[in-house]
């Protein structure tokens, strides 16, 4: 069969490829499109301020505040700061962090832990394996410790405790706190309490008794159905409870009585001090009514609830139905709208200290959309989005996982500076006080500033672009030309 040449159609869309490869770099966009294998952001000299590359697996970004992040959605994500580095993979299965030039964390799912740090110049270092062994190594031997449970060691300053030492445990336990030690035998069922004026003796679930003089008293048999208790015994009115369960318990102290019958379905509170309160339950947690000085219940669950504690008011209709919440903190007024926990989703702010000032909000329609208005001009728009209502504060989820599906974006600067993009960002509109931009991919690019006008078919295969005040210029890109694109018609009307 005789060879026949390349039409022109197909020449074209060879070039078009060809130059979507190699001939983007050439041109002065402030977008930079060869989806899907790269789309950037550029800044006013030209350098790349974000990038997605592979759709959006593969990432770059330099914030606002300097810092960059990069990363490979969604195994791995690396940030840097002047004084803060982090690395993970696969989140939040393996982190490794670094905080100024002396400290070093490394976690594996927060089981295996390994930091190191330097406490008055001396370095420290702290290991464990959860649940089995734990290490702390510091300058000070008396800071020291090591144990491997179950078998034998030390821990200091951990679970809430002063110290923990233990011996082939259940068997053998001795546990500090503020000067009081309890000593486990064959742990839970006997325990021995002394130090600093505490003591006692329990033989768990059966009896117990420990206390100190002019401080406490507490005794319980066949746990947790009888107990009494008595604190604050240096009080001309100490605090008691009592209780025989499920018939009958009683909570007595300077200023309140709380009863219970039938416990816990029936019952009363009367409080004087430090504040008024009054409330009555029926068939607890399902009705009950409370009046006071700075709270109000009204619950008939689970139809309806109105609570007001101090600042915060709370509504549930239909629990869990919807939810309202209004509350204040730290200068700002909070409200809450949830319906069905999660399915929507909203909270509001606004200024205490300035009335005049736009609210911001965040919403999330789970799992369609999230929108974000942080009240100042700035404004985010994500479809899809069924993560960010779970985790959000959560960086390293925003940055790995959110852009995995993020079918549309609306991002709003400024009221007059707005950037959407779809398909991950194979289409894009953008427009400014000082230009507009569409591009399709690769394969097709407008943009008018206050310049010139310029209108691009396969990212350099076509131009045609107009000066302000001008004429249009089409220009051709010609891989036999160093200096590509070539000039090939001269104005046109």
């Amino acid at each position: 069969m005789p060879y026949k040449p390349p039409s022109l159609i197909s020449r074209l869309l060879v070039r078009a490829v060809l130059v979507a490869a190699l001939a983007a770099g050439r041109l002065e966009a402030r977008e930079r499109n060869r989806w899907p294998l790269a789309v950037e952001q550029l800044g006013p000299a030209g350098e790349v301020q974000s990038g997605e590359y592979l759709g959006p697996l593969v990432f770059t970004q330099t914030k606002p505040d300097g810092s960059k992040a990069e990363g490979f959605r969604p195994l791995f994500l690396r940030e840097r700061s002047n004084d803060h580095e982090m690395d993970t993979l696969l989140y939040p299965l393996v982190t490794w962090r670094k905080d100024g030039d002396d400290e070093r964390v490394f976690s594996l799912f927060e089981l295996i832990n390994f930091k190191t740090y330097r406490e008055d110049s001396a370095l420290v270092r702290n290991f464990d394996v959860w649940p089995f062994y734990f290490s702390h190594q510091a300058a000070d031997p008396a800071e020291s410790y090591r144990a491997l449970f179950p078998l034998r060691g030390t821990l200091k300053y951990r679970f809430g405790k002063d110290r923990i030492d233990f011996t082939l445990f259940p068997l053998y336990a001795r546990v500090g706190k503020s000067g009081m030690e309890t000593t486990h035998i064959v742990w839970p069922f006997l325990r021995f309490i002394d130090g600093a004026g505490h003591h006692g003796f329990e033989f768990w679930p059966l009896f117990g008794h420990r206390g100190r003089a002019n401080d406490y008293d507490s005794r319980f048999f066949l746990w947790p159905f009888g107990y009494r208790s008595a604190r604050q015994l240096d009080k001309p009115q100490p605090t008691v409870s009592v209780g025989v369960l499920p018939f009958y318990t009683r909570d007595t102290g300077p200023g309140f009585i709380s009863e219970n019958y039938a416990w816990p379905f029936f019952g009363y509170t009367h409080r004087t001090a430090p504040e008024r309160y009054d409330e009555r339950r029926y068939f607890w947690p399902f009705l009950v009514q409370g009046r006071g000085d700075q709270r109000r219940v009204s619950r008939w669950a689970p139809l309806y609830t109105h609570s007001v504690v101090k600042d915060l008011d709370k509504t549930w209709v239909a629990w869990p139905l919807f939810r309202h919440a209004t509350w204040q903190d730290s200068g700002v007024a909070q409200e809450k709208n949830q319906f069905l926990y999660f399915l929507y989703w909203s909270q509001t702010q606004r200024s205490l200290t300035n009335p005049n000032a736009a609210p911001a909000s965040k919403t999330h329609v789970w799992p369609l959309w999230s929108a974000w208005d942080n009240g100042a001009g700035r404004r985010q728009v994500q479809v899809l989005s069924p993560l960010e209502v779970f985790f959000p504060t959560n960086e390293p989820i925003r940055e790995l996982y959110t852009p995995l599906f993020a079918l549309y974006r609306y991002d709003r600067a400024a009221p007059d500076a707005v950037r959407q993009s779809w398909l991950f960002q194979l289409v894009s509109w953008k427009r400014s006080p000082t230009e507009k931009e569409f591009t399709l991919g690769p394969f097709f690019q407008w943009d008018r500033s206050v310049r010139e006008t310029r209108l691009t078919l396969g990212r350099g295969l076509l131009n045609w672009s107009r000066p302000a005040g001008g004429g249009w210029k089409v220009s051709v890109f010609d891989f036999r030309a160093k200096n590509s694109p070539r000039a090939v018609a001269a104005q046109l009307p």
